[in-house]
């Protein structure tokens, strides 16, 4: 860096699961020279699974995370499943609608979670208003409907999963080449009928609700939203075989930021043909790249926006118009507004609502063919689409039937370059020439990365242990400005 630059640091991120930390590089004239999102933590997982039965990773894996550890859990099931010689298509009928009903659950209730809690504060209050305003608190306060509606939505999906589990959180379904149990009768009326928590056709109804009315707050802050962090990228999701939208099981499919596709509907079980993962000394986040297009051309987002640019439709009838009526605000062409992934996010729950009352009307899910088995495999490859994108799990397994290698390719680790790239976009239209920290400022960088819903770590960390510590400092090493706030208490949250 110049000598007389600055350097702004962020730490940690607040509002995302995990620990992160921000670093923006000012030159002397007070130009960015480099923006940073920092992952320090490091967790270990691909190695400590390592001599395990194989059997034991999808309850292992799935503690990487206490916000979306069925995506984990089904990840690591599919993988599993081809070690005992089973592919998707193998598996009972019964067996793939349960797993499907689980994965809609967890995706209905995560991204309840993070359009309630996480970022409805920055949109109701503007990220310029107090922190003591901007919160969950002052959401159920000034909007008790909105509130109300998030959290037993967000119970729904929870009760469903425990329905399918046993838990709410860290519970055991899928078993190599099926499922632990069955759905029994009893289990399926509780969310078809009104009781302590509304039916499933509330809940569509609730869903619908909430994306009228982001459609509406776009409506009046259209110029914010469609500029806000927005940089060209490309987009990778899964697609079914007729391009629609696929959230457990289908190809990898990839669109530059014109529409051009880069990766067109490969098997996943393929993706090491694909891609390749950079590294950086300043973060333990990895970069994934498709390897065709190298390293600065080659990443992409993962998550709604991205599967909302890369799929043609939607299978069930509500969410598929909001999804063409999403396409048609570009023209057909990708949507690189990274504050419209909040859009993408809830015609999503539409989906996962519409998806869940259909199989849970279904009477095959009560069935009792659920676990089926084949050759046994050295190799196991599981991708999913988890709440916040793309999930790959990667095992081998020796003949005795302990794993010998682990690779995982997170969401969020997709997400790595686009959040960086946020990052810098704030950084030059906000903070730069800015020689006095504002709460304010900050917040904007920390509105970019949630937009991604990032899961840092894919753990739980403990409330209160993350106070917001900002110092602005010459290249000499004074400090020039200083900023600390703690995190709110448990009771306002």
């Amino acid at each position: 860096m110049a000598q007389g630059g600055k350097v702004i640091t962020i730490d940690p991120v607040t509002r995302v699961e995990g620990h992160g930390r921000v670093t923006i590089h000012l030159d002397p004239n007070g130009e960015v020279e480099r923006a940073r999102f920092h992952v320090v933590e490091f967790r270990g997982f691909e190695r400590f699974v390592q001599g395990r039965p194989y059997w034991e990773a999808p309850l292992l894996v799935q503690r990487l995370c206490g916000i979306c550890p069925v995506s984990h859990h089904l990840a690591a099931a599919k993988a599993i499943d081809q070690l005992v010689g089973l592919d998707p298509q193998d598996l009972s009928p019964t067996t793939t609608k349960l797993r499907r009903l689980l994965h809609y659950a967890q995706d209905f209730q995560s991204h309840a979670v993070h359009f309630f809690l996480l970022a409805s504060p920055d949109l109701l209050f503007g990220v310029n208003a107090p922190p003591d305003k901007r919160q969950v608190s002052a959401v159920i306060l000034e909007h008790e409907d909105l509130a109300r509606r998030g959290i037993l939505m967000r119970k729904f999906g929870q009760e469903l999963i425990k329905a399918l589990t046993g838990k709410k959180i860290h519970g055991i379904a899928a078993v190599p080449g099926g499922m632990h149990k069955t759905f029994f009768p009893e289990e399926r009326r509780y969310f078809l009928e009104d009781n302590d928590t509304p039916a499933i056709e509330t809940m569509i109804e609730w869903a619908q609700a909430t994306l009228d009315f982001f459609k509406a707050y776009h409506q009046e802050h259209a110029a914010w939203l469609d500029t806000f962090a927005s940089h060209p990228s490309g987009h990778l999701a899964l697609v079914d075989n007729d391009g629609g939208l696929e959230l457990y099981d289908g190809k990898l499919r990839a669109l530059d930021s014109t529409g051009k596709r880069t990766l067109d509907d490969v098997d996943p079980c393929n993706y090491i043909e694909y891609f390749r993962e950079g590294v950086e000394r300043w973060t333990y986040l990895k970069f994934p790249y498709l390897t065709h297009l190298g390293r600065e051309r080659g990443w992409n987002r993962v998550g709604p926006l991205a599967r909302m640019n890369v799929c043609e439709h939607i299978r069930t009838p509500r969410a598929n118009r909001e999804l063409q009526a999403f396409k048609a605000y570009t023209a057909g062409r990708p949507n690189n507004h990274t504050m419209h992934t909040h859009w993408a996010r809830l015609i999503e729950v539409l989906y996962c609502a519409e998806a869940m009352e259909i199989l849970l009307k279904d009477e095959s899910i009560l069935g009792d063919d659920l676990v089926r088995g084949g050759e046994r495999r050295e190799e196991g490859v599981g991708v999913i689409e988890a709440p916040r994108g793309t999930l790959i799990h990667h095992y081998k397994a020796d003949e005795r039937g302990m794993i010998t290698r682990c690779n995982l390719i997170v969401s969020t680790t997709h997400n790595n370059e686009p959040m960086n790239q946020a990052v810098k976009w704030v950084a030059k239209h906000v903070l730069e020439r800015e020689s006095e920290i504002t709460e304010g400022m900050l917040n904007q960088v920390e509105v970019a990365i949630r937009a991604y819903d990032p899961c840092l770590s894919c753990a739980t960390h403990a409330l209160g242990q993350m106070p917001l510590e900002v110092t602005l400092v010459d290249a000499g090493g004074q400090v020039l400005s200083q900023r600390r706030k703690q995190p709110p208490h448990w009771s306002q949250l």
